[in-house]
Order: structure tokens, then sequence, then C-alpha cells
């Protein structure tokens, strides 16, 4: 059925679809001239130059320097207040930065030795409200007062926007706002909020492209932070998806982030961010190794910089006990899986427990321990009853353990395998290829898939592994999945042949050791390929990159790929990488010019950028700019705002040829 004004040749035809969804338009805005002023106003904030969108990945739970670039936004704020005040000397620019990173701390670097408090407030004030001004002159006042702390909403929008038409009067009405701000003695808490709005609205939107977890000592830290952030996006690295299959209660998934943080001394985020009890393992390890110096599982770690005051060979033993576990499990859950075809990662049975060897694609090699007194040679992968007691009990600390899932649920809700966003494509580590360029085909036992329809069936059956209703086939398979993703040699989030976790522990041979990677690191390079990619993706392979993390950009090459086609941006955040790329990380910026890569230095500590007023110092390593200034309109954001301005342009004419009765009509 279609509702028509009769008697005319350019009738508008409504459908009955259409018809109840302008009704319910027609709710919200029920005069012609309401729907007229919001096509008028959404029509402005489409020609607004678009967001700031900044790009970061490969955290590694190094939370005091992620947090800080939160904070100096990558190093924008310094430009902007190196450019707004010309004027100040550069070590007032600095004190200001600092302030606005940390300033309930600076605040009491400053009380310790200002003699006059209240010049130190007006001063303050009069910058940030000048800076603040800066930072949202594109934003419209609607985005702006959504920022700002509710508290002192309508004080900080008079300070930017004035109440009179005279710039002489304007002025003193700040003034006497100033004023009031320092007599009724909130100037600080006032200057926290201004500093926290300037940090918080510098970053229109934030992409986290995967690996929040690892080696580091702060993954919850930052997943907090993420939680509070006003406007992000998470690709899901292969070590969230670890943690992610931990939280769902896979037991090789869980063994495998044990063995990690005992690993490199991290045993802070399990038993103090999570609250989760290693007691039964560390009992056990401690009984079962206790002749066993296990030196090959030493903790990576320096005493100073340990969170976690342990001894480093109780460590040790806990290691290896864990990482025994972990082998026992996998290989049950290879065996359970064929279509995952990663045989080549059971090893146990490869062992002869007389000579202490192993065999390894047919080559036989000495191993460096040679006490296993949980391993059956004639059923290795069996865990004894102690063993399964351990990991049933780790099983079940980590499915209730309510931080982890709530920091997990938060990860689905906001992350996935890939994300399109403004035309460009973002995953963590790769899109599975053959060396010549095709896309590589994975047998699963729902077929052959590959490409973008692999990307969707991987994400599709973990989120049945977590959320699907335990009485659903696909449970199992899902919770199994976590696994497949953290280092199946498929897995778009691994991207190499074979993790190698078992030659490195018990073989000092490093050719072994070698984990070759998916030949989309080499042909990433190739712009038809990264053309067939976004294309592949429904992207325009013109003005479309692929951006990533996931492999540590080598000191001397280019994180720029393909002609500019592609970004891959893990430089190093991670302090044990920083030998590999020669920085601390990289942040790709991508405002209404175009994108600007910066890298960043290694940043100390937090106490340390307080009290020297040190700073993240970040470079320009590449720039691409647009052809024209991109607008709201030219982004998905400014999509969704035309096809609002098309129903209500569709009500305003319905509105005017009498099919919907306006209000008062």
């Amino acid at each position: 059925m279609k509702t028509a004004l009769p008697g005319e040749e350019d009738c508008m035809n409504i459908s009955d679809v259409e018809m109840k969804y302008l009704k319910l338009l027609s709710k919200s805005y029920g005069t012609i001239e309401a729907a007229a002023a919001e096509i008028i106003n959404l029509t402005a904030i489409q020609n607004l130059p678009k967001g700031t969108e900044h790009f970061l990945s490969d955290i590694h739970g190094e939370y005091e320097s992620f947090l800080h670039i939160l904070r100096n936004a990558s190093g924008v704020i310094k430009l902007k207040i190196d450019e707004t005040f010309r004027e100040l000397s550069a070590a007032d620019r600095k004190s200001l930065a600092t302030l606005i990173y940390y300033p309930e701390e600076k605040l009491e670097q400053v009380r310790a030795t200002e003699e006059d408090m209240p010049e130190f407030y007006r001063r303050s004030l009069h910058r940030l409200i000048r800076l603040l001004e800066v930072v949202t002159v594109k934003y419209t006042r609607s985005y702006v007062r959504k920022q700002i702390p509710q508290e002192y909403a309508y004080i900080i929008e008079e300070l930017l926007y004035g109440s009179s038409t005279s710039a002489e009067d304007r002025m003193l009405y700040k003034e006497n706002i100033i004023d009031s701000i320092i007599d009724l003695e909130v100037a600080e808490d006032f200057i926290e909020s201004m500093c926290d709005l300037i940090s918080r609205i510098s970053v229109y939107h934030l992409h986290i492209l995967g690996d929040i977890f690892d080696r580091g000592p702060g993954g919850d830290i930052v997943l907090e932070a993420l939680m509070n952030h006003h406007s992000v996006d998470i690709q899901w690295g292969n070590h969230d998806i670890l943690w992610m299959g931990a939280a769902a209660g896979n037991q090789a998934c869980i063994a495998n982030v044990i063995r990690i943080c005992t690993r490199y001394d991290n045993l802070h985020t399990l038993e103090v961010g999570y609250g989760i009890s290693l007691r039964p393992l560390v009992m056990f390890a401690l009984n079962t190794y206790h002749d066993d110096s296990c030196p090959n599982f030493k903790a990576v770690a320096s005493l100073e910089d340990a969170l976690y005051a342990t001894d480093l060979e109780s460590l040790a033993k806990i290691s290896k006990a864990i990482a025994v576990m972990q082998f026992k499990v996998e290989g049950q859950l290879i065996e359970q899986h064929p279509y995952y075809e990663m045989d080549a990662l059971r090893l146990l049975h490869c062992v002869d427990y007389d000579n202490y060897t192993v065999t390894i694609d047919g080559k036989t090699y000495p191993m460096n321990n040679r006490f296993f007194p949980t391993i059956d040679p004639d059923d290795p992968y069996r865990l004894t009853d102690e063993e399964e007691a351990v990991m049933n009990r780790l099983r079940s600390a980590f499915l209730e353990s309510e931080v982890l899932q709530s920091h997990v649920r938060f990860l689905f809700s906001k992350g996935s395998l890939y994300k399109k966003y403004n035309g460009n494509l973002l995953f963590h580590g790769c899109m599975p290829l053959e060396k010549n360029g095709e896309f590589s085909s994975i047998r699963t036992s729902d077929g052959v898939m590959k490409g973008k329809e692999w990307f969707d069936y991987a994400e599709q059956l973990v989120r049945i592994g977590y959320f699907g209703s335990p009485t659903d086939k696909n449970k199992k398979r899902g919770i199994d999945f976590f696994w497949y993703l953290w280092c199946g040699y498929k897995s778009p989030l691994f991207g190499k042949k074979k993790i190698t976790t078992f030659e490195r522990l018990f073989v000092e041979d490093p050719e072994t050791w070698v984990e070759e990677k998916n030949p989309y690191y080499k042909l990433v390079d190739d712009v038809s390929v990264v053309e067939r990619i976004l294309e592949e993706f429904g992207l325009d392979k013109d003005t479309g990159h692929i951006i990533n993390g996931h492999m540590p950009v080598k000191e001397g090459t280019n994180p720029v790929r393909a002609g500019g086609k592609a970004f891959v941006i893990d430089g190093g955040l991670a302090k044990a990488y920083r030998k590999t790329t020669g920085i601390a990380g990289y942040s790709l910026i991508y405002n209404s010019y175009g994108f600007i890569l910066a890298a960043h230095e290694p940043f100390d500590s937090k106490l340390k950028a307080v009290a020297e007023e040190t700073d993240i110092l970040s470079t320009q390593v590449a720039k691409e700019e647009v052809s024209r200034r991109m607008l709201n309109k030219h982004t998905d954001t400014g999509k969704a705002l035309q096809e609002q301005v098309d129903g209500l342009m569709r009500l305003l004419e319905a509105y005017r040829r009498g099919i919907i009765k306006p209000d008062g009509a």
C-alpha cells in the first residue's frame, strides 16, 4: 500500500513502512519549523571539518606510556600550545603542557613553591580558556557541551562563548567569572576539569588496533582507561583474544596467559588486577619441581622493574609447571580439531624420554631439560590428576573474576576482528595470503573460507563461544577457537606459520625458533594486493587505506607501505621491542587535512614527567595530505547525518502536502 496526495502529477508516494517511520519522526519534530531547524543544524554539522582520529596499536600492557599518549593526544596538545602561545618561553609552554597532562600532580608541585597561588590560578585559567577555544573551534557547541563535566557545563560554556557582543564587556565578564572561581576556592578543581576536557576533546575518536595485553604490567589499567573514553573502537589482537579465550574458560588460553605472566614477572595483573589466585598452581609447582632449578624458565625481569616482588626461582618453577600443562591441553585441542592443521605443535610424543631428544620436522635435537615427572611417555598429553585439579581451579578463577569478565564484555562490545571506518580498513594482524598474493583458503567444518568471509566466520564463532547458550552445539567449538585465533597459521591475528614456544623453551638450536611470517607482510608493499584487499571489504581502492599493527617495524624500515595505501603502526610501545624498532611506538593521526604518522621517543615514568616536565617527544615521520579538506559530510558520520536529513526532508514534504498533520494543525 502507498499513500499519495491525489490530483498531482508529482505526487508523493509513501510506502506503509516509510509512513510509520515518518509518523515516528514527527513525534520528535512535530512542526514544519522544528523539522526545518533540525535540517539546518544537521547540514551545518556536515560542513564542519571532520573530527581528529587517533590510531594506536600494540600497547602490550605498557600503561604509563599509553596513558601519557592519551593525555598528550599523541603530541597534538603540545603542538597546539606551541602554535597558540608563541609569546611564552619554552619553559612556560612545557609547564602548561605538564599541567594539562597531570593537573592534580602538577598543582601539588606548584603549591609547594608558588608564593602567589591566586595569580597562578588566574594565569593558568586564562591560558586554558584560550587553548580550549583553539581545540574546540571545529566542533559544534552541542558536541562540546556533551564533553564538559556536568557541574561546570554552564561556566565553561560562558567562558568559551561569552554572553555579550562587546569584546571589552566579554573580557570583563570572563574576568568576573575567574574571580569568582578563585574566591570560592574551587580553582584547582576547575583547572583539573579544564585540563581533562582539553585532553578529551583533542581526540574525536580513538582506534586501538590490538594487543592491549601482553608482557607489560597494566593491561587491566589500559582497559579501565578505554572504558572511560568517550569514543573508541578496538580491533582485537592475538594477545587480546588469548585473554578473551581464558575468560571464556579455554584451558589452553588460560595456560598461555599464566605462562606469559610468569615469564615476564607480571603476576600483578592476574592477582591484583583481576583477583585470580594462583595458589593451587604455586603449591603444585613448588612441590613437583622442587629439585629442578628450571634454568630455561627464568623470568625475563629486573627486580627494580618488577611490580610483583617474588622469588625468581619460584617463578621459573611455576612457569615450567604451567608450560607442561599448556603443551598437554594444546595437544588435546589439536587432536580434537583436525581442521586446525596444527599437528606440528604436538611435540610431546616426539620426545625420546630415555635420551632426552626431540624430533622436529624429521630432525633430532638434544633437549636442555630432563625433568618431566608429570609426563607419561605412553600417553604424554594426559594431565595427571593433580594437574587436572589445578587446571580446573584456575579455570574457575578466570570464569569467576568479575573485573576480567567486565573487561572482556567491553572488548566484545567495542571490538571486532576488523573495522571499516571512514573508508579505511583496520585490523591487527594480517589478511592470510598465499605467496602469489591470492587469499588463503581455510578449511573449516563449515566449508572453505577465505578473505572477508574468513574474518566474519572467525568473529562469529568466538562470539558464540563466549555468549552462546550452553545448549548451543557450537559453543564448545567457539571456546576452542579462541586458541586457534591466538596462534593458528591462518589466523588473521597471528600471521605466522608456527608458534615455537616449545622449541624456545627446550631446544637450544635457534634454527628451531624461526617463526615464518605469512606472505602478507611482504605483499603489503604491493599496491595491487592492498587494493584487492580493500575491494574485498567493499572499500574504495583509490582512497582507502589498510591500517594494522602486530609486526614491529624494524629500525630503518618504512611504516608506510604500498605507496601510502597501508600503514603498519606497531612501533615498539612495549619495552621489549624498542631494540628492534629504535623508538617507543607510533601514533597515526587522521584529521581534516590528511594523515600524520608520529614516532614516539621512550617514556620513563609519570613521576619524572611531572617532576622534570618531560614529555614523550613525537617526531612526524610521514604525512599524506588530502586534495580537499575533509568535512563531516565526507565521513561515515556524515553519511548517517545525510540519512537523517533525507528523512526530515521527506517529513517536511509530507507536512506541506498534508499527508501528515503537524502539531497544532
